[in-house]
């Protein structure tokens, strides 16, 4: 089985020689922050200038997205041209999977074509992992069912990160559906390890009680916790992985969770808002407040493309050489 950039180093200096990135959970402090500078490099390189780096000249990014995606597709592609990579994106529909190839052979397959880097979403958790044991390529985790989506909370600490200037001693709140959510359980690893507290709230059909020994406090009233956070990241209600009503209706959630001005009063006057997208203006948060003055929802998408600079950089970088000897 080939090792994830989340395996421990055997030396604290070279945290990335291993080549894939499949989540948080087993990520130290240090590969956190060693992404998180790097990301911070190219943010600042992109607010100076649109050149492009050649850092993956002559590298090959395949995007396999087996479900809906719009930020984080669209950011990976662009990513990658922005360090002068060719990018690929794969699609489920009309491929040879319909008729009846498997995940591994298809993957196979592209990385016969000269693939060096699959960024993997799929609605099954653990597939990423999976297919880290069958390929050569270095693998990205862009989300796995209700698992994983390392990236997304990379650039929620990073949004925070450039706003607070340190994550060290923050609350961070996580609000909404908690359950079902890959974006919350990477948020709760990321946030945890770089010392913030984190209180997840939502009814207690969508936070149910053991997420404590991920050393998380679970609340389900949040006017109560409101005025207490630093940060409130706004999760969306997932009805696509609902198998059933969690809640009696759309009015009564809104009614008790939405991020509205009058609950933004009742704030901090400095709390920092985010939101991972799509966001249902209405449901999770009013229009005012998604385009309010503490909102950093936006900056979430640009740095979104930064960290996704930084992932695909620093793991390609243990790949060998390119295969036209690009850099």
């Amino acid at each position: 089985m080939r090792r994830s950039i989340g395996s421990k180093p055997a030396h604290a200096e070279t945290p990335w020689r291993d080549k894939h990135l499949l989540g948080l959970e087993d990520l130290s402090r240090g590969e956190i922050e060693s992404i998180l500078d790097r990301a911070e490099h190219h943010a600042n390189r992109s607010a100076q200038s649109r050149e492009k780096s050649q850092a993956l000249k002559g590298r090959i990014v395949f995007n396999l997205f087996f479900e809906s995606s719009t930020r984080t597709r669209t950011s990976f592609s662009l990513a990658a041209k922005r360090l002068s990579a060719d990018t690929q994106d794969f699609s489920p529909s009309g491929s040879s999977l319909s008729k009846g190839e498997s995940f591994i052979d298809t993957a196979r397959n592209l990385e016969a074509m000269g693939a060096d880097i699959l960024v993997v979403r799929h609605p099954t958790p653990g597939t990423p992992k999976l297919l880290a044991e069958h390929v050569a390529s270095a693998v990205v985790n862009a989300g796995d069912g209700a698992h994983e989506h390392p990236t997304q909370a990379l650039l929620d600490l990073l949004t925070i990160r450039r706003a607070k200037k340190t994550i060290e001693g923050l609350t961070v709140g996580l609000l909404g559906d908690i359950a079902h959510s890959r974006v919350a359980r990477s948020n709760i690893w990321g946030l945890t390890k770089l010392g913030a507290k984190v209180i997840l709230c939502g009814p207690p059909t969508l936070v149910p009680r053991g997420w404590e020994r991920l050393g998380c406090e679970v609340a389900h009233h949040l006017d109560d916790v409101l005025p207490r956070c630093d940060v409130v990241n706004v999760l969306r209600i997932q009805f696509e992985r609902q198998h059933a009503g969690l809640f009696p209706s759309i009015g009564e959630y809104s009614h008790f969770y939405m991020m509205t001005q009058e609950r933004v009063k009742r704030a901090r006057p400095d709390f920092l808002l985010l939101a991972p997208g799509p966001i249902n203006r209405g449901v999770e948060l009013t229009p005012e407040v998604a385009d309010g003055r503490h909102s950093a929802i936006l900056d979430q998408v640009s740095n979104g493309l930064a960290v996704r600079m930084a992932v695909l950089e620093m793991l390609t970088s243990h790949t060998g050489p390119a295969r036209d000897g690009g850099e």
